[in-house]
């Protein structure tokens, strides 16, 4: 028999009779426009009802600068997930930004201020790199807004191809990064 890391993913292809292969994936969620904890709360509640991804862990929530963006940006409410999915990862990037979408996400100006920004950081310990996508995350090992909450809710999560996360959070500092006293359900 086999055993999956989450009883909550189903893992047989109900057309086929084949497994599909569960994958650990860590998705960076951020909003700074509008109400910034209901876009977070909403993005969670969405990814949680996406057939085939079981959200194992959120972070607590941070408060962050903006980093790149035009001068107006405010700050940033940011958190990172911890699921399982069964799910390709090119329909997990299609979930994502049709959960931004639904949250009136625009993509006009890069780093421009906006109401929600999920990015897949991790999908298993593959690496991908396509015109659309490069997994891990082409910055997230220099970006403490994704370091610091996911390291809250692994403290031995391992950024393939860069190292350890907490040594690349010691490495990056913490300046311009405040965990606040919120916990998103």
């Amino acid at each position: 028999m086999t055993e999956t890391p989450s009883p909550h993913v189903i893992d047989a292809d109900t057309l086929s009779g084949g497994l599909k292969p569960i994958r650990q994936v860590i998705l960076s969620l951020g909003s700074n426009l509008g109400d910034r904890e209901a876009n977070l709360q909403g993005a969670v509640d969405a990814l949680r009802d996406t057939p085939d991804v079981v959200v194992v862990d959120v972070s607590p929530v941070y408060e962050t600068q903006p980093v790149g963006g035009p001068d107006e940006s405010g700050p940033y409410l940011n958190i990172v997930l911890l699921a399982d999915s069964t799910l390709g990862v090119d329909l997990l990037l299609e979930r994502a930004h049709a959960v931004e979408q639904a949250f009136g996400r625009e993509r006009s100006v890069p780093g421009a201020p906006r109401t929600l920004d999920v990015d897949l950081i991790t999908y298993g310990q593959k690496t991908i790199e396509t015109e659309e996508l490069t997994i891990p995350h082409p910055r997230a090992h220099e970006r403490a807004f994704v370091l610091a909450p996911w390291l809250d809710i692994e403290r031995d999560a391992v950024l393939p191809g860069h190292g350890p996360v907490a040594d690349l959070l010691a490495k990056v500092g913490t300046d311009g990064v405040t965990k606040l006293d919120i916990e998103l359900q």
